[in-house]
């Protein structure tokens, strides 16, 4: 595989040059001159790892910070994970890795790159990465969102279901992928729950949730939802229906519905099967807490939680992704509205 320095150098524009230099102060990890073709050019302070992980792009930014110590320009790597690039994006940080992954940015000769590699490490090490795909990793994403107050590693274990082993091996990911914060005891003290919930989504889109299946209301999706809570049904509201109750981007089009038995809900709701032009969309959830951890409202309907909808939207589809981004700043800006 090529060097990340020599992928560098095959994106440059025609006329363009980098030469690797070693850092006058010798605290770098290099130093790249990029030339351009009259002549003019810019010194990018290099910073070289074998691996680099979320939390190590959030120290740097904090040393920073504290102690002045300056970012570098350009980040080396073998290979640079989604999440860390989004980082080093924010953070104003260039980077290439050997998969492809670029991006390069000078104010002064103006050059611009950017170019995408691989998404998942080729040569991953033997420890695998923890995953929030599975029942578990859904249900300790959704506590962590949804209440402000520490969480304990017991605890945590204990309002999920799941053992503590399994809990401090997740958080202990989740800490390295900077999506929460924890104190000298390993308590959880703060969560990136937008982060969080954008990564969840990403390793258990709405398909991989359950069994679906499609059908039409033919009376039309609001009579069906008005029958919805006299209706002996065990069930949760999710997506654009869920959505729309305090963020409305446009009328819902699709109402998507996690029930324990789909054959139940179709005879209940008098649901017609179909394969094109449906409006209903029934998922028996893998996981029951979805069900459980509905709220219901004056008229019975049962809602999912808006963690749940949030990470149900950003991978529906249609605008379900436009649904999910306006319904997260709205939870952005009335955190007290559902954080506990």
């Amino acid at each position: 595989m090529a060097s990340a320095i020599d992928i560098l150098q095959e994106r440059l524009p025609t006329g363009w040059r980098a030469e690797e230099r070693d850092p006058p102060n010798g605290q770098a990890s290099g130093l790249l001159v990029v030339v351009a073709p009259d002549g003019r050019r810019a010194e990018l302070v290099l910073l070289r790892r074998d691996q680099l992980d979320p939390r190590s792009v959030l120290a740097m930014q904090v040393r920073e910070q504290q102690r002045g110590e300056a970012l570098p320009d350009l980040v080396v790597a073998p290979y640079l994970s989604p999440e860390v690039r989004r980082r080093l994006r924010e953070a104003e940080i260039g980077f290439v890795d050997e998969t492809g992954n670029l991006r390069v940015s000078l104010a002064e000769p103006g050059l611009f790159i950017e170019a995408s590699g691989a998404d998942k490490n080729p040569s991953p090490r033997r420890r695998p990465a923890r995953s929030l795909a599975g029942a578990k990793a859904g249900r300790i994403v959704r506590a962590l969102c949804e209440r402000r107050e520490p969480w304990g590693v017991r605890e945590l274990a204990a309002a999920t279901d799941t053992n503590p082993g399994y809990v401090s091996r997740m958080l202990a990911f989740l800490d390295r992928e900077a999506l929460v914060e924890r104190d000298d005891r390993g308590r959880v003290t703060s969560v990136d729950w937008q982060h969080l919930v954008r990564r969840w989504a990403e390793a258990a889109p709405i398909e991989a949730r359950g069994r679906s299946r499609l059908f039409i209301a033919p009376r039309g999706i609001s009579t069906m939802m008005g029958h919805l809570g006299e209706a002996e049904l065990q069930h949760a509201v999710t997506g654009s229906f869920a959505a729309a109750r305090v963020a409305p981007v446009a009328p819902p089009r699709l109402a998507t519905i996690y029930v324990d038995t789909a054959d139940i809900a179709q005879r209940v709701l008098d649901l017609r099967e179909t394969d094109t032009g449906a409006n209903v969309l029934l998922i028996e959830p893998k996981d029951a807490s979805v069900l459980s951890a509905a709220t219901a409202d004056e008229d019975g309907v049962r809602w999912a939680p808006l963690v749940q909808v949030a990470a149900d939207l950003l991978t529906g589809p249609g605008r379900s992704p436009a649904e999910a981004e306006a319904l997260m700043e709205w939870m952005t800006s009335n955190e007290e509205a559902w954080r506990a």
